[in-house]
């Protein structure tokens, strides 16, 4: 028997498990203090606020505080609003940031994948797309109110320009930079054009798609409720405009909690998607 064999260390497979075990224990007590940390802090934060706000070291009626809050979404959940139920008035703002983020994320997606792939399309729209993303976006909505009225059409519509930009860069930006040897290869192999961008440049962007998509449907709920506070018939924009209307403090916050469920609900969708899209990924990538 050769003496190199002898002196080769048998590995202790026994041990990879047990190894195992301890990154898995270790990773749930870490995600475990994590959690009791956010609550602790959440705790701590309304806690507060609700002290000073009792003991009027804050101005209570401007400031409000956590227990009026509650008690206001509970009688909008019971009794309903003043413009109908409350989930009627959700569903009609989540309608229209849902339509608005749809289509600005197409629109977004389809002109920054075009113009990242055709450079003379770049050189002639790349100033404008810059001026317009210069304007303040959310100064559109009273216009889109006078060409569109009352309507969902003029919610949707700054939903749309507000969720463009994030996208159109985001993709623009993939689309640069996908591996030129990836390219290469695929046109060595008789890919057209239109392959190419169907099947290297669109997968080698969609990271970057989806690092857009994590912001921008907080923007088209944002377009959406700028729009409504406006000028709308419902929806929760529409709430928080009566709320300040009357003083009511609590009612503003409320509708600002309400609206956190609601993007922070779609955050979590958002982020499953993406971790069932890119399960080759290797956990600690960056997204």
């Amino acid at each position: 028997m050769s003496p190199d064999v002898l002196s080769t260390p048998v590995v202790d497979t026994a041990k990879a498990p047990d190894r195992a075990h301890s990154r898995a224990r270790a990773a749930r007590r870490r995600k475990a203090l994590v959690m009791a940390s956010r609550a602790l802090l959440l705790v701590a934060v309304l806690g507060l606020w609700e002290a000073l706000s009792r003991a009027e070291i804050i101005d209570p009626f401007n400031f409000s505080m956590p227990t009026k809050i509650w008690d206001q979404i509970y009688t909008w959940v019971t009794h309903g609003t003043a413009l109908g139920s409350l989930g009627e008035q959700i569903w009609y703002t989540l309608h229209e940031a849902l339509l608005g983020w749809v289509i600005g994320v197409a629109a977004g997606v389809v002109c920054g994948i075009a113009l990242g792939r055709i450079a003379f399309l770049a050189d002639v729209l790349g100033p404008y797309i810059k001026v317009l993303n210069s304007i303040p976006r959310i100064v559109l909505a009273p216009i889109f109110v006078i060409w569109f009225g009352l309507g969902p059409a003029s919610k949707v519509a700054s939903a749309v320009v507000l969720v463009f930009f994030p996208v159109f860069f985001n993709a623009f930006q993939g689309a640069r930079e996908v591996d030129r040897n990836l390219v290469a290869n695929a046109r060595i192999l008789g890919a057209s054009d239109r392959r190419v961008t169907f099947q290297v440049v669109i997968p080698s962007a969609t990271s970057w798609i989806f690092t857009s998509l994590h912001v921008s449907f907080g923007f088209a709920l944002i377009g959406a409720i700028v729009g409504e506070y406006i000028g709308a018939t419902k929806g929760i924009g529409l709430l928080v405009a009566q709320s300040q209307g009357t003083f009511n403090a609590a009612g503003v916050y409320a509708a600002m909690v309400i609206l956190a469920a609601v993007a922070l609900v779609a955050e979590g969708l958002l982020t499953f998607a993406e971790s069932r899209i890119f399960r080759w990924k290797p956990a600690g990538s960056d997204g």
